[in-house]
């Protein structure tokens, strides 16, 4: 069931920036749609889930962990003779 337009208290644009001109509506589909008087800019967001899509292969995720990861001790010391 669609919702009355109502303004969201100090909510900003993301596209232009102004304050307070945001208003949130839901349509019949049930969708939570924001809208800005100003621009004009509109975002929809949808409680029905969507299909996820498997995890990117990057090198991050994909490579093995064969890194020695032993504590080491640092050693700071002055660069030149004026001790």
């Amino acid at each position: 069931m669609a919702s009355p337009k109502r303004f969201i208290a100090g909510a900003v644009c993301p596209r232009c920036g102004e304050m307070d001109k945001i208003m949130m509506f839901t349509t019949d589909d049930d969708d939570q749609v924001r809208e800005c008087v100003a621009c004009g800019f509109t975002d929809a967001v949808s409680d029905v889930e969507q299909p996820t899509s498997p995890e990117l292969e990057t090198r991050v995720n994909k490579r093995k962990n064969e890194d020695d990861h032993t504590v080491r001790q640092v050693v700071f010391f002055k660069a030149g003779a004026d001790d």
